[in-house]
């Protein structure tokens, strides 16, 4: 008998939908399908084809924004506002996707540098890697799938999707849309199934791409266990620094970390965490990001008024409030927050000077907790913010272009921000992590590309 899941609001925890789980058994005619469709290039998809399904998805999606969005705020909590940046943010993903097709080309290679070389023309061409299989995370659940599953149709390969199981509703119906918009049978599954039946479907040898956004422990076991031959992207945790100079433009700077800090209740992989600011500004900056986080709206996603929602279960309110007091015990000094508002909602939480020993120091917190430490020398500034394993983006808040460009370049990071916060992102960017937090870009055009490999033609003939 199979097994189902239930999906429930993360503020009411009412129950939404009911949906049954795949069992191990189905792994194989769902790789069979994907491998199928890719064996046979007579099926595939040509490139002005796809352009017209995404294009066509575009529109579908924009007649559709208040629905998706409700989708979104209901499944994973955050902000009705959020949500709906979220969705037009997807719509533009799609249509990058499909801009990008045209970009996917080949060049000439020269011949006749070597008299080995004469009689001959060559050049290179991408073709789709092959099947996808894809594992998404619950934060974003539209635009994750967005970047994982449109791109691999721009790219031409079948893709077997497994969102989180906390909130698989957003691309149960990006799959519908998809359909609708002309995507032929079986290049897009969207499968739910429990780990280990996800295990079964990554590592199967007919797997040509893996890509995966969750948690380091599983994304780096998963990567052990690839097929030889299979390329992978993995995209995890951070627990991004800033360095807050003593002439930072406080008027900017702080609306700005005040977001990336409470974004959808700090549950973003990029999220800002760890705060170094100067000795000389501390106790001011202390004193207005106070007051800018105690001004948040903090309860219903759907009231249009809420800036911060729910966590995505009981669970991690309740290890928000261990982590806190963990925290405070040992020495932090707890400026605002840090209670539970509900079972479900934790205050936006600001600590002064934690140790480097509690967890909010040393370890990702994804909840609405943020740390403040005052320094007097920028290095030892920089060397505590490169001290953990994770390195995903940073930033630096400064007038002076000298110290912005010197912390940029010491910073590890895979990007740093200059008088912005750490959380931002455009789709067109490159984006990932290095070192714990990840392994290859996923910009919409980066994946495309890495979801092709390229072919050398060489002709010869006496008459070239």
């Amino acid at each position: 008998m199979n097994k189902s899941i239930e999906i429930t609001s993360p503020y009411t925890q009412n129950l939404i939908r009911e949906l049954p789980l795949i069992d191990k058994e189905s792994v194989s005619n769902i790789l069979n399908t994907a491998h199928n469709l890719f064996e046979n290039q007579a099926q595939w998809i040509p490139p002005y084809q796809r352009i017209q399904i995404l294009e066509r998805t575009t529109l579908l999606m924009s007649d559709r924004i208040e629905e998706l969005t409700l989708i979104v705020t209901n499944e994973g909590g955050k902000p009705y506002k959020d949500s709906k940046a979220e969705v037009q943010r997807a719509i533009k993903g799609v249509k990058l996707a499909a801009e990008h097709i045209s970009q996917m080309k080949g060049e000439q290679v020269p011949m006749e540098l070597s008299e080995a070389s004469l009689h001959r023309i060559s050049f290179t061409q991408k073709e789709p890697i092959g099947v996808v299989v894809s594992i998404s995370a619950f934060n974003h659940p539209l635009n994750l799938a967005i970047h994982q599953i449109v791109t691999a149709i721009a790219a031409g390969c079948p893709v077997i999707f497994k969102p989180s199981l906390l909130t698989p509703l957003s691309s149960l119906v990006l799959a519908d849309i998809l359909e609708e918009a002309g995507l032929p049978s079986g290049w897009l599954q969207v499968v739910l199934c429990d780990d280990k039946t996800a295990e079964a479907l990554v590592i199967n040898p007919k797997v040509n791409f893996f890509s995966f956004i969750g948690s380091a422990k599983v994304g780096w076991y998963l990567k052990s266990k690839l097929a030889p031959g299979t390329r992978c992207s993995l995209e995890h945790g951070g627990a991004a620094p800033v360095i807050v100079e003593s002439d930072a433009d406080f008027d900017e700077m702080i609306p700005d970390l005040t977001k990336g800090a409470f974004y959808h209740a700090g549950q973003v992989c990029v999220s800002v965490q760890r705060i170094y600011v100067h000795q000389e500004v501390c106790e001011k900056f202390i004193h207005q990001l106070s007051k800018a986080t105690d001004r948040l709206i903090v309860g219903n996603p759907l009231d249009k008024n809420t800036d911060v929602g729910p966590l995505i279960s009981p669970n991690e309110v309740n290890r928000m409030e261990d982590w806190v007091k963990e925290a405070i015990e040992k020495g932090a000094k707890l400026i605002i927050g840090g209670q539970k508002i509900s079972p479900t909602c934790f205050q936006p939480t600001i600590l002064f000077n934690p140790p480097e020993e509690a967890k909010v120091s040393k370890e990702e917190i994804f909840g609405p907790v943020v740390c403040i430490y005052p320094y007097t020398n920028r290095d030892e500034a920089i060397k505590k913010g490169n001290a953990l394993d994770f390195h995903f983006q940073a930033s630096v808040f400064t007038k002076n272009i000298d110290v912005a460009l010197e912390t940029t370049k010491k910073l590890n990071a895979t990007a740093v921000m200059v008088n912005d916060h750490t959380a931002f992102r455009v789709d067109w960017m490159p984006f990932g992590g290095r070192d714990t937090s990840g392994i290859g870009m996923g910009g919409i055009s980066q994946t495309i590309d890495d979801m092709t490999r390229e072919k050398l033609i060489v002709f010869k003939s006496k008459h070239i």
